[in-house]
């Protein structure tokens, strides 16, 4: 799940007890500022009180406060963002604070919402919900033990707070210390049975120890629970519970086999209305896994060069339209890859050594256990066929590799792997022809999988007249390049950590090389079997190698949200 935190319901309701709120109520009117007024309602109540014009300075800053509450409760937290700033501007509060850095929360600005919980703080006295989001702010920006230290806080504060011990759980949980977290997790159920949000995380829990059947039926209670009472919660953002329930029973299901009903779920996920980031996260990856179990690989045309394969043992996918069986999981603890290399391009330049880099990383993979599925030179239909079953077989393995070397572009910002068959021609088709690289990664956004992608392709804009004339290097004459990611693993999952490695950093040409192969897959499979070191200083001396190879002028770049120390040679 791309990368993005499950956003589960974050508080129990503020207690709006500041004076500032205290006195104008029953003035400003029962429809605007009761906390149980439809949406809708209180919206209309609080914009009629505000256009009359009367109140000013403190009663004001209440109706704006209440309005973003009415605009809490329809997720527009562009609108609460506006309100409550209104809100801090006319009479600062904790509440005003505490519900704006709630509202960029829930967009995913977790520095900003970090600021607004500080500033709550300070404006005393100290609040255990406020420690409570101040956690999940942490948790997005996966500071897990700052995370943890605030959420310690808030149970101190009130230790019955189940949502504390079960975000508690989370972080534990990522940080890998599964027994801790079940035991957080396994408190908040018994403070509040009837909280479907606890069950939710439980489920990926024991899912990562394995115990499907346990996880399928926490999955359904807490679909039940929120079917039967959805969370009343002004901080939890609409039908969140349930499209976090469905996904994750989804991945379940799947990971079991039954694929059937793992569609299901996943269809389900997508025809409910998301508002938050981690629901929108979460429909991502059920759109990716969806479209895996159910829709047939594009067909080779008949006509078309047999591309040099060599895939893994899975069979190929049957083509119908209803839901398909996968290639058999791969077992917990598989380590998987996808190598390809493109360099035979129809419509541009060729490059020479992408099929030599490809099989030499490939080899290197398979010296260190990895279960490898390798192509070259690959047309649309072939790269697609392969990529679909890999993300299908790597549903359950526990280090998913990806490398690519060729020709790689960025339109309006996402990232684009390019088949040797495309024609880069403007139209509204082009990028339909190629692989989108932010469905690979939502494909594999998973929290019981630790994900690496590299790739040694090329920066450059595809769209630039000087398109036919790309060179002996793998950029396509433009000044754009690719874009880098802004966020890692920001699927609802919290995955165990994704890192991408670039050959070369935004907006640079990544060099193929005077020899057999690029001067960064050169010193990639020299490098990457090496026992025992862990691999971002793996890819330290990788960075460290093509520098000095090619005097300064191509430096390998890479970013990550892993959680800890992967080492994929054997130390």
């Amino acid at each position: 799940m791309r990368r993005r935190l499950v956003t589960l319901c974050l508080l129990m309701l503020a207690h709006w007890s500041a004076p500032a709120y205290a006195q104008p109520r029953n003035q400003l009117g029962p429809l605007c500022t009761t906390e149980t007024t439809p949406a809708d309602k209180m919206v209309d109540a609080c914009t009629k009180i505000i256009a009359l014009k009367v109140f000013k300075g403190e009663q004001l800053a209440t109706v704006h406060f209440w309005r973003a509450v009415g605009w809490n409760k329809k997720g527009d937290y562009a609108k609460v963002i506006a309100d409550a700033t209104d809100a801090i501007r006319l009479q600062p509060s904790q509440a005003a604070y505490n519900l704006r850095g709630s509202a960029y929360y829930d967009r995913g600005e977790y520095e900003i919402a970090i600021a607004d919980f500080d500033d709550a703080l300070k404006l005393g006295p100290p609040s255990g919900t406020i420690f409570h989001n101040r956690g999940n702010a942490w948790r997005g920006r996966r500071d897990y033990a700052k995370a943890i230290a605030d959420y310690d806080m808030a149970i101190k504060a009130d230790p019955k707070s189940a949502f504390s011990f079960q975000n508690r759980g989370i972080s534990k949980e990522a940080l890998g210390d599964l027994d801790g977290a079940l035991a957080d997790i396994n408190q908040a159920i018994r403070l509040d049975p009837s909280l479907p949000q606890p069950l939710i995380n439980r489920t990926a829990i024991w899912r990562a120890k394995g115990d499907l059947d346990r996880a399928i039926a926490d999955g359904s209670e807490a679909i039940r629970l929120a079917k039967e009472k959805p969370p009343v919660n002004i901080m939890t953002p609409p039908n969140s519970v349930l499209i976090s329930g469905y996904t994750h029973r989804a991945l379940a299901y799947e990971a079991k086999g039954d694929y059937a009903r793992a569609g299901e779920d996943y269809k389900a996920t997508l025809a409910i209305t998301a508002s938050d980031a981690g629901s929108k996260a979460n429909q991502a990856t059920a759109k990716v896994r969806l479209s895996l179990l159910t829709e047939p690989a594009a067909p080779i045309p008949r006509d078309a060069p047999s591309p040099a394969t060599q895939p893994t043992s899975a069979p190929a996918p049957q083509q119908t339209g209803a839901p398909t069986p996968s290639p058999a999981p791969a077992g917990r603890g598989t380590r998987m890859a996808l190598v390809i290399g493109n360099g035979a391009y129809t419509h541009v330049k060729a490059l020479p050594n992408p099929p030599n880099d490809a099989r030499a990383v490939a080899r290197s993979l398979r010296d260190i256990g990895f279960s490898v599925s390798e192509g070259v030179d690959l047309d649309r239909a072939a790269m697609q066929t392969m990529t679909r079953d890999f993300l299908r077989a790597a549903a359950r393995a526990q280090v998913a590799l990806v490398y690519y070397a060729g020709h790689g572009v960025q339109v309006d910002g996402r990232n684009y792997l390019i088949p040797v068959d495309v024609a880069l021609k403007p139209g509204a088709s082009l990028t339909e022809a190629m692989i989108d690289m932010d469905t690979i990664m939502a494909g594999l956004d998973d929290q019981v999988r630790t994900n690496i992608l590299i790739f040694d392709a090329c920066r450059n804009n595809p769209m630039a007249q000087q398109v036919a004339s790309a060179g002996n290097n793998r950029g396509i004459e433009g000044a754009s390049g690719l874009a880098a990611p802004t966020s890692l693993g920001t699927g609802a999952t919290l995955g165990a950590g994704t890192l991408i490695a670039f050959a070369t950093a935004p907006g640079q040409v990544a060099l193929d090389g005077e020899g057999a192969n690029s001067p960064f897959s050169a010193a990639l499979s020299r490098h990457i079997g090496t026992p025992g070191l862990e691999v971002q200083q793996m890819l330290t001396r990788v960075r460290a190698e093509v520098v000095s190879t090619t005097k300064n002028k191509q430096v390998p770049w890479s970013n990550s949200s892993l959680l800890g120390e992967v080492y994929l040679a054997e130390k």
